[in-house]
C-alpha cells in the first residue's frame, strides 16, 4: 500500500532554497580558496545556487503545479548565464541537472525537508 503523498508547503520549499543558497556560496568560497584544483566543485555550486536564485522570490513556489511548470521551462532554455564561472559548458551542465533533481523532487515533494548543508 502506499503512503499518501504530503501536502505541498511553500514555506518549506522556500526555507530550503535559503539554505541550498547558502551552501552554495559557502561551498564556492571553499573551491575558491582551493584554486584550479577545484574548479569543478566551483562551477557545481554556481549553478545550484543561480538555480535556487531563480526561484527563491518567485509566486511559482506557492503551487506544487505552477513551480513545475517553472523549472521545465528553465530546462527548457538554451543558455545560462553567470559571471565568474569557470567554465560555461560544466556550469550548464550542472545547471541542467540541478533543475531535474529538482522537477523530481517537486514531482514527489520529496526532499524539501533536508535543510542540512550537505545533503
Amino acid at each position: 500500500m502506499s503512503e499518501p503523498q504530503a501536502l505541498w508547503d511553500p514555506v518549506q520549499v522556500r526555507i530550503w532554497l535559503e539554505r541550498r543558497i547558502k551552501a552554495a556560496r559557502a561551498d564556492q568560497d571553499v573551491a575558491d580558496r582551493y584554486g584550479c584544483d577545484r574548479e569543478d566543485d566551483y562551477d557545481k555550486a554556481a549553478a545550484e545556487e543561480w538555480v535556487c536564485e531563480q526561484f527563491r522570490h518567485s509566486d511559482a513556489v506557492e503551487d506544487q503545479l505552477r513551480f513545475s511548470e517553472a523549472i521545465k521551462a528553465l530546462i527548457g532554455r538554451d543558455d545560462f548565464y553567470r559571471p565568474g564561472v569557470r567554465s560555461e559548458q560544466r556550469f550548464e551542465r550542472e545547471v541542467k541537472a540541478c533543475l531535474r533533481k529538482l522537477a523530481k523532487m517537486t514531482k514527489t515533494n520529496t526532499g524539501f525537508g533536508k535543510t542540512l548543508r550537505y545533503q
